[in-house]
Order: C-alpha cells, then structure tokens, then sequence
C-alpha cells in the first residue's frame, strides 16, 4: 500500500473560487520552499490535506503551468518548474526592459500618495526583517517593484509585468537565501526610491541596472549552483 505523503500546512478552503484558492496556496507553498523546485504536486494528497476533491486541484495545477510555475509531465503529472540559468538570465533581461522605463515614469508621474505609499512598503520590508519573517519579506520586494509599474499609469506596461509575476515569484524566493541578514533586502531597494524621487532619468535607470543587475547576477550563480536533478517522484515533502 502506498504512502500517504505528509501535510505541508496547507488550510482548509472555503467553497468560493476553489480553482483559484488552490492556485495560491500552492504558490504560497513553492515560495516558501516547502514544494521545491522538481517536487511533484500530488492532486490526491494536496486534495485531502485541503479537504476538497481532486478535480479543483488538477484545475489550479493547470491554471499555475500556465503561468510558468509547474510543469507537466505525460502520465507523470505536475512538477514544481526548475529555473535553469538561461530562464534567469531571459527573466531578468526583461525585468530590465519593463523597470527602468516603468521607474522613468513613476518618477514623471510621482504624487505625495505614489511617494507615500512606495515609503511604506519599504518601511514594511524593514519590520518584516525586524521579525524574521524572511518570506513575507520576499512578498513585499515583490509588491514594491509592482508598485513601481503601477505609479508609472500605463495598464499594458503593469499587465507585462504581473504576467511575469508567478517566474518572479520563485526567483524572488531565491533572492531570499542571498541575505544572512533579512534588512539587507530593504537597503538595497533604498537607493532606487532615492533616484525616483529626485526625479533624474539617467540616475534612475542607473540605480535600477544596479539594483536589477546583482540580483541577475546573484541569482544566476546561486540556480548554477544548485546540483541538476530529474523530476522527483516524490510527494508533496
């Protein structure tokens, strides 16, 4: 008889939107680490440990291939997506593209509330690491840069980034386990409020390539690093 795979902590639904409620608890879960890269999602066990049946499980896993966080696998089922060094290197070109002319922009358009608002979630970054919460921390990265793309007013711009969202997501989690110390994430986003509140085009995008381009580079080496597994048959851990 086969085993049943331990919980992961995962709690119980509600009736409403169960596909999408699924989608983000499974998400929640491959940032955290607790489904790593390679891990299968197994449909019986996530359905049980939520209390729900599987069908609304297989949909969400759909739903998250779809935006790059599983992959499939014929008669195998689902697998947490692996990054490959080539698949950050093309993410973060892009996040250069879309944030330096996002950044240029908000700066142009920069109200007292824009200012304000982009002021508090640095000052959450900085007591999410007084806590020691570094996964709500990666969280908050994740919004200051989406506040950046929503201060610049252009809908398509803000689409293109939350369609990179779900990649940025496990890449951000990554950028986690960069940092001994949890408030270095919050100091490096400092220099780049800085720029786009002076408001120079040429320092913004500057402190952008900066900001940007160690994580590129960090995250690189740190996915090089990780020794290359097949997919895990392996249940949720």
């Amino acid at each position: 008889m086969r085993a049943m795979s331990p919980p992961v902590g995962l709690p119980m639904l509600a009736e409403s939107d169960l596909v999408r409620q699924v989608a983000r608890r499974l998400t929640d879960a491959i940032v955290q680490g607790r489904l790593a890269p390679g891990a299968k999602v197994a449909e019986a066990a996530v359905a049980r440990e939520l209390g729900i049946s599987r069908a609304p499980v297989r949909e969400a896993a759909r739903l998250l291939e779809s935006q790059g966080l599983l992959k499939a696998s014929p008669r195998r089922g689902f697998f947490v997506r692996e990054l490959s060094a080539q698949d950050v290197d093309e993410l973060y070109a892009l996040r250069l593209c879309v944030e330096r002319h996002a950044a240029v922009e908000a700066a142009r358009r920069l109200t007292p509330a824009l200012r304000e608002a982009l002021r508090r979630q640095l000052d959450l970054m900085r007591d999410l690491a007084r806590r020691d919460d570094p996964v709500a921390i990666v969280e908050a990265d994740y919004q200051f840069h989406r506040l950046i793309c929503e201060a610049a007013g252009n809908a398509r711009l803000l689409r293109l980034f939350d369609g990179l969202a779900s990649e940025l997501r496990i890449v951000i989690g990554l950028i986690g386990r960069l940092y001994d110390d949890s408030d270095e994430i919050a100091r490096t986003h400092e220099p780049v409020l800085e720029a786009i509140e002076a408001g120079h085009p040429e320092r913004i995008v500057a402190h952008v390539d900066h900001h940007i381009g160690v994580a590129r580079r960090e995250v690189g080496r740190l996915v090089r690093s990780l020794t290359p597994h097949p997919e895990r048959d392996a249940e949720i851990p």
